[in-house]
């Protein structure tokens, strides 16, 4: 009544011809990047662009819209129409907009359109003139060291001498 099919079993049927091996080229899965080996561009955010929070890479990155929030970078660029609010840490900073925070890194570098509100803490700096600057400036051997976040101290606890209720006297 019921007979063995053979059209899902694998392998050969009988009716299929040998096929020629295909000759095009089939997509590749495997990602290339388009800078060379070693070298990483630069992530560029826009001047058409806010950002609220925090930024944190150990590439390079360039702002040319506004950031409000901390940034964190090997190589900050910030570009003539950039405003940032917050902190800024990076092993080299070169500014060319407005920064209103403080300034941390190995090589700052204010060009003269830059316009900075804060306390710049370097190792070594550059201001060139017509640059405006409204701040503090200190030298540190390492002023990233200060960057990093230490665990709060634990605070000693102030307890009030307990009371005794008086009964209206």
């Amino acid at each position: 009544m019921f007979s063995k099919s053979r059209i899902n079993e694998p392998g050969p049927k009988a009716d299929d011809k040998p096929k020629a091996p295909e000759t095009a080229a089939k997509p590749s899965m495997d990602f290339t990047p388009t800078a060379p080996k070693g070298k990483a561009s630069a992530s560029i955010l826009s001047s058409d662009l806010t950002i609220v929070g925090n930024l944190r890479t150990t590439g390079d990155i360039q702002v040319e819209g506004t950031v409000e929030g901390d940034i964190r970078a090997h190589l900050l660029t910030v570009g003539e129409t950039a405003t940032i609010r917050g902190e800024i840490i990076a092993d080299d900073i070169v500014v060319n907009g407005r920064v209103i925070g403080r300034v941390r890194g190995l090589k700052v570098r204010l060009t003269a359109t830059a316009r900075v509100e804060g306390d710049i803490i370097h190792k070594t700096i550059a201001i060139e003139s017509g640059a405006h600057f409204e701040g503090s400036v200190q030298r540190q051997d390492d002023p990233l060291a200060q960057g990093r976040i230490a665990p709060p101290s634990p605070q000693p606890q102030l307890t009030a001498p307990a009371t005794k209720p008086t009964d209206g006297v």
